[in-house]
């Protein structure tokens, strides 16, 4: 049976995986914060809100606007999220060899970002959410 690691703040051990990370990454001709920068404004790729959301202070204000229902949210979203997330990972463990090393050092444990505020990119806090992030960081070691 492989290590169970699990994470989500970005101050504690393996918080280099949360997408809250202080990170940066360079994809579609810009730098990103943070993945989770990149992931946001993606739900308004091609309109003012997407670089509203690359320059919003904080992930967590990122993460605030991508929420925010009163924008318009791309129609294709749910077909591409999986998608843009990976881009997002594979750009962060690329860019940082530090982190790719990390990464690599985990010997293919089953990672889980355990969070009770996240059902599809997290576990859910009670191991029935999706763990989608997890499951891409996995794939990209």
């Amino acid at each position: 049976m492989s290590a169970v690691i699990q994470f989500y703040h970005q101050n504690k051990p393996y918080g280099f995986f949360s997408n809250f990370s202080r990170h940066s990454i360079y994809l579609r001709e810009r730098i990103w914060p943070t993945t989770e920068h990149y992931l946001q404004a993606q739900k308004f790729a091609d309109t003012q809100y997407e670089e509203q959301v690359r320059l919003a202070p904080s992930p967590m204000d990122a993460a605030q606007m991508g929420r925010d229902r009163s924008l318009p949210l791309r129609a294709d979203w749910e077909s591409v999220k999986d998608d843009i997330m990976r881009a997002a990972v594979r750009a962060k463990f690329t860019q940082h060899p530090d982190l790719r090393d990390a990464l690599l050092a985990t010997n293919n444990a089953h990672l889980i970002e355990h969070t009770k505020n996240d059902r599809y990119w997290g576990d859910g806090g009670d191991g029935t959410g999706r763990n989608m992030l997890g499951r891409i960081l996995l794939s990209t070691a």
